[in-house]
């Protein structure tokens, strides 16, 4: 396969583009903070095997992405560009699987190249791979896993390296979420593939019988151990999480209906490529392969609006395939055009997906001004450097529209998503972060509080899993009113939601001095959410003998 480099230089430069550049100007979410807090304890206490949150068994999650996370903590302490680097390396990972995948399966380079870029420009994917949480991982890993699954099935005699690898992955991405892209991703891509190839398994079911057992070990050995050593609290998590899946986040089935929307610039590719399959179908030249995209987004979608628990993110598999399907329709239109035989349905529908990027394209200009330039977030050399790039994008999708040139529409978007990804992002960031954020970060270095523990009252809500990520430290609960042994343990640090004053009882206030120290206001989104959310504010007070 000559000239691959080229493809494989292509896919690295978008990639890094969608998961690396600016990837630290936005806040940790609450998903990452219990993922960093988790390895952080790690790394503090030791504890690799029985991991904690801020004190409390963590078994909630699998570990392996908190391993990774606490390799780095290790490495660079507190980083977290590094630590968003590694799930974007784990996404571009993710985007080869399919690259080579797509080839595999096709033997057509520029299907190929299109799924993978595709797959790096979706808003969902690109979102998970600036996020250091579970998701990315798991889906990740499982693509490695059908690449290999794959590459068993099309070899001559048992293959058992490509499925021994394949199982290797299978438990990965196991021990990265759990059977959560067993379902999501696995489930119906075994569905669409059987059904559509009819592989035979002749001379393969022992290697797959290995494949499954080196999963299992794999995948269940962490379990296991903690069923054995922590029977009740395993099951008690276990029984938890499987309630969530019916009792926790319920939405209709219908609630996906907008699911093309994740894919971003690429949705109205992804509603021509899926709609149009009663005529597509008999169009492109590769059918099978069509077939099986367009079965597999299908079953992906079906299969995730069964489940009664519904988030948008839980639809990032779905674009694995769904970018396929999008890959299909623009080396459909490619060739047709070619070939002369695109028709006037066609030209119309291509126009149409041209010109909607291209129209907002051509606006952004004006949104630069309103929302970067007029609020003094960007300066004037750069809105003009800025909008010439955006109009030279919009004018390439346009003309490419107009011409049906799809190399220039396709380029123009993916450079218009380049452009958000390198030029907008921290201004982005603006919107999101909290202005009035006040990090308890600072404390790390305050001579005051070294050394001593941080607490907060029993009969107060914990501490936001931010607040505790930014503190550095565990914060502890604890019973100030009724606990004997606490003014022996003085000086300490008690964090509150209300004055110290009004938590603490009569009796223990005549008995220690108070120290104010400061006020913190950790909402990294308050500015996104127009009002104050009392839940990440909380009081800073030294509590010392009298």
């Amino acid at each position: 396969m000559q000239r691959n480099w080229i493809h494989y230089l292509f896919i690295l430069v978008v990639c890094w583009f969608a998961f690396f550049m600016h990837n630290g100007v936005l806040y940790p979410d609450i998903m990452e903070a219990r993922n960093f807090v988790t390895a952080r304890e790690m790394v503090e206490f030791d504890n690799w095997l029985v991991p904690t949150m801020n004190g409390e068994l963590r078994f909630a999650k699998p570990p392996l992405p908190t391993w990774v996370a606490a390799l780095v903590e290790m490495v660079s302490p507190d980083n977290l560009v590094l630590q968003r680097a590694m799930a974007g390396l784990v996404a571009t990972l993710m985007v080869f699987f399919l690259y080579f995948l797509v080839l595999e399966m096709s033997r057509n380079k520029l299907l190929a190249l299109f799924s993978a870029v595709t797959l790096a420009t979706s808003y969902n994917v690109i979102m998970a791979g600036r996020t250091a949480t579970w998701d990315i991982y798991c889906h990740a890993l499982m693509m490695g896993a059908i690449l290999y699954f794959y590459r068993g099935m099309v070899s001559r005699g048992a293959a058992w390296g490509k499925f021994l690898t394949a199982g290797v992955f299978l438990g990965l991405s196991f021990l990265g979420k759990g059977p959560i892209s067993f379902y999501a991703l696995l489930l119906p891509f075994l569905l669409s593939y059987l059904w559509i190839y009819r592989p035979s398994f002749q001379g393969k079911w022992w290697s797959v019988a290995v494949m499954v057992l080196v999963f299992a070990v794999i995948g269940f050995w962490w379990p296991g151990y903690l069923y054995l050593y922590h029977r009740e609290e395993i099951l008690s998590i276990f029984a938890r999480e499987s309630s969530n899946w019916v009792n926790y986040n319920v939405r209709p089935w219908y609630y996906y209906h907008l699911f093309f929307a994740e894919s971003g610039l690429w949705s109205l590719f992804l509603l021509s490529g899926l709609l149009g399959w009663f005529w597509l179908r008999r169009k492109v030249v590769l059918r099978k392969d069509y077939a099986f995209a367009a079965l597999w987004t299908v079953a992906v979608l079906v299969l995730l609006s069964c489940v009664p628990e519904k988030k948008t993110r839980y639809l990032l598999p779905l674009l694995v395939p769904a970018s396929v399907v999008v890959a299909h329709y623009v080396v459909y239109v490619y060739d047709a055009v070619r070939s002369k035989q695109l028709s006037r349905p066609g030209r119309i529908l291509f126009r149409v997906n041209a010109f909607v990027p291209a129209l907002i394209a051509f606006a952004m200009p004006v949104a630069l001004y309103v929302m970067f330039y007029a609020t003094d977030q960007m300066g004037l050399v750069a809105l003009v450097l800025v909008s010439c790039c955006f109009l030279v994008a919009a004018w390439s999708i346009f003309v490419g529209g107009l011409r049906f040139r799809v190399f220039k529409v396709y380029t123009g978007v993916v450079v218009m998503l380049i452009l958000v990804e390198a030029f907008l992002m921290p201004c982005v960031a603006v919107y999101f972060n909290n202005p009035d954020f006040v990090s308890i970060r600072s404390l790390r270095q305050n001579e005051e509080v070294r050394g001593m523990p941080f607490y907060y009252e029993v009969s107060e809500t914990s501490p936001r899993i931010e607040f505790i990520y930014e503190a550095g430290r565990q914060i502890l609960p604890r019973d100030f009113r009724s606990d004997t042994t606490l003014l022996r343990e003085l000086p300490m640090v008690l964090v509150s939601e209300r004055p110290a004053e009004e938590v603490l009882g009569a009796a223990l206030l005549s008995q220690v001095n108070l120290r104010p120290v400061e006020v913190f206001n950790s909402d990294p989104n308050e500015s996104q959410l127009g009002r104050r959310r009392s839940i990440f504010i909380r009081e800073i007070t030294i509590l010392e003998k009298k």
